[in-house]
């Protein structure tokens, strides 16, 4: 894996997954406004996160071809509203 993964939001933190599946926390306010869930990362040359839209783009894309070739084009049934 090349770069971070936002895996999870939560509490005010980011839990990132990264080279060799190290993960790692960092707080939301360190990451650029409009970052989410399965967007890629990046340090920058001022040591600020920055989401590399052409991987996260890559990566969505990949991930939907999966999901269709499991499920189709209906995709994964979801759970009735509660």
């Amino acid at each position: 894996m090349s770069g971070w993964s936002i895996d999870r939001i939560e509490e005010g933190w980011a839990v990132c997954e990264g080279p060799d599946d190290v993960v790692i926390r960092l707080e939301v306010s360190r990451l650029p406004a409009g970052a989410r869930e399965g967007d890629c990362l990046f340090l920058d040359g001022d040591g600020r996160w920055q989401v590399d839209e052409q991987l996260t783009r890559q990566r969505r894309e990949e991930t939907a071809k999966r999901l269709r070739a499991l499920f189709g084009k209906s995709g994964p049934a979801k759970e009735p509203d509660r």
